[in-house]
C-alpha cells in the first residue's frame, strides 16, 4: 500500500510522531499523494502490528505524551522490496469529466462554466506548486544534504506541474470548444 511504503520512507530518515507525517506529506509529496491524519494514524498502527515500525513513548511536561515511530530493519527490508518493485497503473477517476460526460441537457453556458472553474482550480495549484512546493523542496535540500534525493523530489514536482500545465491547456481547448457544442435541444 503507498500510504505505508510512503510513511516508512519518512521514517527512514527519522523518527516521527503521526503529526509530524502529515506536515512532511502536506510540505512534500500532497502534489500526487495526499493523506489525511487519520489515515496516517491507522497505518502507523498497521506498520506497527506488521513489525515494520515501532513507537516510543516520549513524555512532555504539561503536554500529552508524544507517541513517535521509527523504522524497523523488518520495514527497511520492505520498503527496499517496494521500492523496487513496478506497479500497475492506476485507473483514472474524474468526478468532474462524468459531469461532462452526462452534460448533453446542460446549456453550452453551464458547460462551459464547470471547465471555466476547472481552469481557475488548475492555476491555483500550478502557482502553489511552483511556490509552496519549490520553496519546501528548496529549503528540504538545506536539511537533507542528499543531491540525489533532492534530485528525485524535483523530478516528482515537475511531474505536477507538467500534468497540470497539460490539464490547463487541455482544458482552455476544450473550453472553446464547449462554447460551439450543438443546440441543446430537450428530450420529448
Amino acid at each position: 500500500m503507498p500510504l505505508e511504503h510512503a510513511i516508512l520512507s519518512f521514517l527512514e530518515f527519522t523518527p516521527m510522531t503521526g503529526y509530524d507525517l502529515k506536515k512532511y506529506f502536506d510540505v512534500s509529496v500532497a502534489h500526487f499523494w495526499s493523506a489525511t491524519q487519520s489515515h496516517i494514524y491507522k497505518s502507523l498502527e498497521g506498520l506497527e502490528k506488521k513489525g515494520w515500525a515501532e513507537s516510543t513513548i516520549i513524555p512532555q511536561e504539561g503536554k500529552p505524551n508524544r507517541k513517535q515511530y521509527q523504522i524497523t530493519d523488518e520495514g527497511r527490508a520492505e520498503l527496499r522490496r517496494w521500492l523496487v518493485t513496478p506497479m500497475a497503473l492506476d485507473p483514472v477517476r474524474e468526478g468532474w469529466l462524468i459531469q461532462i460526460f452526462f452534460s448533453h441537457l446542460s446549456s453550452n453556458e453551464e458547460i462551459a462554466a464547470l471547465f471555466e472553474e476547472r481552469i481557475r482550480q488548475i492555476r491555483e495549484r500550478l502557482e502553489s506548486l511552483r511556490s509552496t512546493a519549490q520553496k519546501a523542496i528548496d529549503e528540504n535540500k538545506k536539511e537533507i544534504p542528499f543531491e540525489r534525493a533532492n534530485q528525485l523530489w524535483q523530478v516528482t514536482l515537475d511531474y505536477g506541474i507538467d500534468y497540470y500545465e497539460f490539464e490547463l491547456a487541455w482544458s482552455e481547448k476544450m473550453l472553446a470548444a464547449c462554447k460551439n457544442l450543438p443546440p441543446l435541444i430537450p428530450p420529448e
